[in-house]
């Protein structure tokens, strides 16, 4: 999962890209990055590290011009290289940049049509670079000349779509001549479109990867980018937008609402805060049901994405909500960490116990979600030494038992703990006296209640079924094999690619 952002303005857009990341960067940590164009000639920074580490005054003083685009980076296939860094770039037809979130399933056919047909090498493991280089060669199949029309972009967009499969937000600069986003037919994952009226005359156009994004920086959230749907505005500032795909239909990724945005997002007409309230009272009727005899004594959320779900279970059952851990908030989320060794040193250095919230009574603990189980596992823990007498837990979504292959890092079932096991022994395996999860009809209907359009939602680490039609355990096996040759091929390319980059850093 990564954050993209791109604007075309009338005014100076690199502080408004910044400002605008930094609100992003809950969807990654790993690495930032921004271009900008000035007088047809590229400027970029991109670095591993947060925004605020990333950028330094004198890389945003370099960074001029009025368009741009940049990217938060969530690493999904186990390399954390600074050589896989985005925006990507691309010298031909024109110059290209692109920033991309998602995760393509097709990658090594594409990587090697691109290679024999097109003759374009892809120097990373990044599917987001064989993107660009996809969209580059399709642009370029379409112009014979200097002259790029719209109907140009959309056709190559439109190329896009019958070549890729998987799921992908971009956005990219086509240098000399403008900005274009695009979604994947499905809608896998989200991309908003903004606007705002300049001071000084002419309308600026922003599109990110949440509604916050644009909120943060002073544009109006105009409406979601359809699935299939490409935005282009030209360097002169005028918007087109069309339909590319031919069988588009919204199966949005329902993690996004359960983990990944902030609740202050809408996405795809739909509060994330309110999806996350309904949560809490799906699930605190069905602990009602089924939990009767259970004797909890108060209601304690897992901060932070938790804490709006668990508010309503207390409300749901008449109990006591209460604020049992304190999160260090210079630690960055545990999911998102590149490695499982981080992840378990983290946890405790994460949060701390409010030990008088705990001792002696029976809690409840709520969680957004069970993926690894190390979470849960260390928190049950700390519980209980905090003097909790039981200690029972609640997920807001059900047993994530499958791997995703959207842009989640979730390649491997042997490191799913709900993944061949039933509840009783998920329970076990955590340390609690008791476990409940939501159910996915009840997970789905929390977000279609705010908009009935959204019929169908990409579950597949719930279900095992996958809405490309494309994924099979050969496929997973392959992905799980690429992901430990990219972690090994990782610090190569890292003494390789500093040596170049650093030249032109100092």
């Amino acid at each position: 999962m990564c954050g993209i952002v791109g604007i075309q303005g009338t005014t100076p857009v690199n502080q408004a890209l910044y400002d605008a990341l930094t609100v992003l960067q809950h969807r990654g940590q790993d690495a930032a990055g921004i271009v900008t164009i000035c007088e047809d000639r590229l400027r970029q920074r991109k670095a591993n590290g947060l925004v605020r580490e990333v950028f330094e005054e004198r890389h945003m003083q370099r960074l001029i011009g009025n368009v741009g685009i940049g990217h938060v980076r969530y690493p999904t296939a186990g390399s954390s290289s600074v050589a896989q860094a985005q925006p990507f770039y691309v010298n031909s037809p024109f110059g290209i940049t692109l920033a991309h979130n998602g995760n393509l399933t097709n990658a090594r056919e594409l990587k090697e049509e691109q290679f024999r047909v097109a003759r374009r090498h892809i120097n990373t493991t990044s599917d987001s670079e064989i993107l660009l280089n996809v969209l580059a060669h399709e642009i370029d199949q379409l112009t014979q000349n200097l002259h790029l029309e719209p109907e140009h972009v959309f056709a190559a967009v439109a190329g896009v779509h019958k070549k890729i499969r998987g799921a992908y937000a971009a956005v990219a600069v086509i240098i000399g001549h403008g900005m274009l986003a695009f979604r994947d037919p499905n809608g896998i994952r989200p991309l908003v479109l903004g606007k705002r009226e300049c001071a000084q005359g002419g309308t600026e156009y922003m599109v990110a990867s949440e509604s916050v994004a644009l909120n943060a920086v002073g544009f109006e959230l105009l409406r979601d980018v359809a699935p299939g749907e490409a935005i282009y505005v030209t360097q002169q500032g005028e918007l087109f937008t069309q339909q590319c795909a031919q069988e588009p239909q919204y199966q949005s990724c329902i993690f996004e609402y359960v983990y990944f945005a902030r609740p202050d997002s809408f996405i795809d007409k739909v509060s994330v805060y309110a999806v996350r309230a309904r949560m809490g009272l799906k699930l605190g009727e069905k602990i009602a049901r089924e939990w009767e005899d259970f004797d909890i004594d108060v209601v304690i959320p897992i901060p932070e994405t938790s804490c709006d779900i668990a508010l309503e279970i207390a409300h749901n059952l008449d109990l006591p909500y209460r604020q049992g851990f304190v999160k260090n908030r210079y630690i960055g989320r545990t999911f998102i960490m590149p490695g499982q060794e981080q992840r378990q040193q983290s946890v405790r250095r994460k949060l701390n116990a409010i030990h008088s919230e705990f001792f002696g009574k029976n809690v409840l603990l709520v969680d957004d979600s069970i993926v690894r189980g190390t979470t849960s596992e260390q928190i049950i823990k700390m519980a209980r030494e905090a003097g909790a007498k039981k200690v029972y837990f609640a997920s807001a979504a059900p047993e994530i038992r499958f791997p995703n292959v959207y842009g989640i890092d979730m390649p491997s079932v042997n490191e799913l703990i709900a993944y061949g096991r039933e509840v009783d022994e998920i329970c076990q395996l955590i340390g609690a006296d008791g476990l409940i999860f939501q159910e996915l009809e009840d997970l789905e209907d929390a977000v279609r209640h705010f908009n009935p359009e959204l019929r169908r939602f990409e579950t597949s680490v719930f279900t095992g079924e996958y809405v490309t039609k494309d994924v099979d355990q050969r496929y997973l096996d392959e992905q799980y094999t690429l992901r430990s040759l990219n972690s090994e091929l990782a610090d190569c390319q890292d003494d390789a690619h500093l040596a170049i980059y650093n030249e032109g850093e100092s």
